[in-house]
């Protein structure tokens, strides 16, 4: 029998998401992840692997992109449903790496952002969802990531913890394991007059790793930069935005 992966999206979390990230939706940062992704797609269709609430879905299928979607999480599309348009995309239920939707083997695009390849706790998971993407796409199809860099480098020897955000109303902190590259990321976030804590698994990958994992699924490296807007990749990048083609 499959296994049953758990849903850390769901209930209050879901209905909570969006507001949780308001700065993803800034003009600034979605219009450029949104001009790079249609122009990817061209005329053929787009499949986005962990579709969430449509933050990036919804202004692609608006451009004129075919947009179809792939989610472990019911309730956040539960959230996508709820928003202009989000009844005209179809979605399939289920674990990005292996859930299956539209017409594959004719996706001109696949993408999966926001760190969400992290979302994926073991390194045979996160093969499988370059293989489930290498799928669905045509011959010179492509699949973009967004994700971050490790932050290793900011640990300092025998550190775990790692504070990423705090203000007011929430704090981040990623519980990190060096051996395995996983982390626990810990939000406590203010809910009224107290705080909630919500830890979610993940594994960092680094961007030679992600390289390899396309060359296993038939990929090879097309570009990379630092962000959405082509800004050139460095050493000093905490983030990259990569491009695979498929190859046949």
């Amino acid at each position: 029998m499959p296994v049953e992966l758990p849903d850390h999206f769901a209930g209050a979390i879901a209905e909570r998401y969006d507001a949780g990230s308001p700065e993803m939706f800034a003009p600034d940062v979605l219009g450029p992840t949104v001009d790079l992704l249609a122009g990817l797609a061209g005329d053929g269709p787009a499949l986005e692997l962990a579709i969430g609430t449509g933050r990036v879905a919804l202004p692609l299928h608006e451009r004129g992109v075919d947009v179809y979607g792939i989610d472990l999480s019911a309730d956040m599309v539960a959230q996508l449903r709820a928003k202009p348009g989000g009844a005209d995309i179809e979605v399939a239920i289920g674990d990005l790496a292996t859930a299956t939707v539209g017409p594959k083997g004719d996706f001109a695009l696949a993408y999966l952002v926001f760190n969400t390849i992290g979302n994926l706790t073991t390194q045979d998971a996160q093969v499988d969802a370059f293989r489930n993407a290498a799928a669905h796409l045509m011959t010179g199809g492509t699949f973009v990531i967004e994700t971050g860099v490790p932050d290793l480098l900011r640990l300092s020897p025998g550190q775990t913890d790692l504070v990423f955000h705090r203000d007011a109303d929430h704090a981040g902190i990623d519980e990190h394991d060096v051996v395995t590259q996983r982390l626990v990321s810990h939000h406590y976030n203010r809910v009224g007059d107290r705080f909630e804590l919500v830890s979610v698994p993940f594994r960092y990958v680094w961007p030679s790793e992600l390289d390899l994992m396309a060359r296993i699924a038939g990929m090879r490296l097309r570009d990379r930069w630092a962000g959405w807007g082509h800004e050139p990749f460095t050493a000093e990048s905490r983030s990259h935005v990569s491009v695979w083609e498929r190859t046949g």
